[in-house]
């Protein structure tokens, strides 16, 4: 691609100010722990959910969902629910509020919180903090390899090193490059700096969302998208079976059907959903969300900052997404012909940009991907350390050191991070099947034990410690003996096993003593299966008042996934020409809004 001195300019423009951001808020950033990763809880919720959507926004994401909204259609707005995506929306109802109240630094202090400071609490600390590192570790990896791909296509410029010991590719030239510097105003800001250049990031990418969006509408008629795909493309809802036939249109992504697994979506989706609960219900993993969270000023103000996550994220990121698809659809297929049955859809961006972006507006979108993947990677680096720092180095080997130590060895706990997974990152073939592990295995044997967590008084740090192994061995072992069965169908067994160790941990073990028990219940005030413990706060203090909220926050997780559903399609509805059907999706929207309008907004604490 050849890029013009204005494109370039841009490009190197967005570069320096956030690197001047860095240093500016550094001394601000340096004053604590608090304000270094946190924030000192000053930062607006507005601010920090334009950041938490910005991290959110990465590209490597990005383009597997242009993927599935070329083979999938309308139908591939449920596909991702596979993560699931609505797990914002438990967190924006009810577990943001919970997780904010408790005051802590990081998700693994939480633990101790919830368990503890003696053995059983230890052991559920430790291996929180070791599954907080290893996934951050894995995925610096992972970015190392996708920033090098991603930049070698775009930018010209052979970046290749051969100086005896020294051999660089050009993608790891990139990669370095490009890393070096997110790394450099990260570490030199903390979360001032992460949340100060994410903002900016979001806006260039908004920015971006829309120019793709505009130059698709304008582009390429709802004619032209009927005629370059098969009957049921445009359906957004589905029987038991996907029932898409490409043959005539592009007959090799029907093998990318059959081997994605995804044609029995009626069964599938059930899967989705009942997976999705315990997921959802687990709450954030110990990352860049949850430090978000904790970094409001309130818990309330957590709860409109998730909220405004996902109402900034989906609409500006599906208009690119559905942009890039029908672009795609109508002008790229012949090339996607020749290619046979290795079609490469990574093609996709590189080629849209190429022929359908005006000079200075690819610098603008160039800018905005490289910040789709710099504030991925920043939040990431962002809240490693505190784990490092804050859970392992201060709470187990020098509890009294100054505040200037604790963000000096910040620093160098990121630089370290950074490194290893660097190093990492340089053995690509292994990197993959780590970062599977990661992804697969380690979030597979989360959910039990964090579910259970907030919800049951007698579930315990032990059964909290072996929930969490259990389920880690399960989703380790258990896909290697099924490898044709789609994974989200084992999540049963794999959730069983962990169970097992949450209910053999828990009642082979005392329970929690009362003083932690109470303490946990009276300032996170959860709903669930405390009434023992209820009743002793009650009894110590005659004016608590419990939650009773479950069916209301059941009722706003059903309107809120549905709002969120709505944000998703409308997008695509619109690119394709769907008139009706967008008007329906507005209407949906409108209705959604108003009811959690009046059931969440206007519930939640001050």
């Amino acid at each position: 691609m050849q890029l013009t001195v204005l494109d370039i300019g841009i490009i190197l423009a967005y570069l320096a100010i956030t690197i001047l951001f860095g240093f500016w808020v550094s001394k601000r950033a340096s004053r604590d722990m608090q304000s270094y990763f946190l924030g000192g809880n000053n930062i607006k919720w507005y601010f920090l959910g334009l950041s938490n959507a910005s991290g959110m926004f990465d590209i490597s994401g990005t383009m597997w969902t242009v993927t599935i909204f070329f083979v999938y259609g309308l139908k591939s707005a449920w596909i991702p629910w596979l993560w699931p995506v609505w797990n914002q929306v438990f967190v924006m109802i009810f577990l943001a509020i919970w997780l904010r109240r408790s005051g802590v630094l990081t998700g693994a202090q939480w633990i101790t919180f919830r368990f503890g400071d003696k053995t059983s609490g230890r052991l559920s600390h430790i291996i929180v903090t070791i599954f907080a590192v290893i996934s951050v570790f894995g995925f610096i990896a992972y970015f190392f390899e996708g920033i090098g791909k991603f930049a070698v296509i775009f930018f010209p410029w052979d970046l290749s090193l051969d100086a005896g010991l020294i051999s660089l590719t050009s993608e790891q030239s990139y990669a370095l490059i490009i890393i070096a510097v997110t790394t450099f105003y990260t570490i030199k800001g903390g979360m001032y700096s992460v949340v100060g250049t994410e903002v900016l990031q979001f806006i260039i990418m908004t920015i971006s969302c829309f120019v793709v969006g505009y130059i698709a509408f304008t582009t390429v008629t709802g004619a032209q998208v009927a005629e370059a795909v098969p009957d049921g493309w445009t359906n957004l809802f589905f029987g038991w079976e996907m029932d898409l036939d490409w043959t005539g249109y592009l007959d090799s992504v029907n093998t990318r059907i059959e081997e994605d697994g995804f044609g029995a979506i009626g069964l599938l989706l059930i899967a989705m959903i009942f997976k999705g609960i315990f997921a959802s219900l687990a709450g954030p993993v110990p990352s860049y969300d949850m430090q978000r969270v904790l970094s409001t000023p309130t818990a309330g103000q957590a709860a409109k900052m998730s909220g405004l996550t996902i109402l900034a994220l989906y609409f500006p990121r599906y208009l690119m997404i559905a942009g890039f698809g029908v672009l795609a659809l109508v002008y790229l297929t012949p090339e996607f012909e020749q290619m046979g049955a290795d079609i490469d859809f990574e093609t996709v961006l590189p080629l849209a940009i190429e022929r359908f972006v005006p000079p200075g507006f690819q610098g603008l979108l160039l800018a905005g991907l490289l910040a789709a993947f710099m504030g991925t990677f920043a939040a990431f680096i962002n809240a490693a350390p505190a784990y490092l720092v804050n859970d392992l180095y201060k709470k187990y080997i020098n509890p009294n050191a100054s505040n200037k130590t604790y963000i000096r060895y910040s620093y160098a706990a990121s630089f370290l991070l950074v490194a290893i997974g660097l190093v990492g990152g340089f053995y690509a073939s292994s990197i993959n099947s780590l970062t599977l592990w990661i992804t697969s295995a380690l979030y597979g044997g989360y959910a039990a034990a964090n579910a259970l967590k907030w919800i049951w008084w007698r579930f315990n740090g032990h059964g909290y410690f072996w929930g969490m192994i259990g389920g880690l061995i399960g989703a380790t072992f258990i896909p290697p003996l099924f490898p044709d069965v789609v994974a989200i169908y084992l999540f049963p067994v794999i959730l069983g096993i962990s169970l097992l160790g949450c209910f053999l941990g828990t009642y082979l073990t005392p329970p929690e003593e009362d003083e932690v028990l109470m303490h946990f219940y009276k300032k996170t005030n959860p709903w669930g299966f405390w009434k023992p413990i209820r009743e002793k706060v009650e009894l110590a203090d005659p004016e608590f008042r419990a939650n009773r909220d479950f069916g209301r926050d059941a009722f706003n997780v059903v309107v809120g996934t549905v709002w969120q559903m709505s944000l998703v399609v409308m997008p695509m509805f619109l690119l394709i020409r769907q008139s009706t059907q967008l008007a329906v999706a507005f209407l949906v929207f409108l209705i959604s809004t108003w009811l959690l309008k009046k059931y969440w907004w206007d519930k939640l604490p001050e």
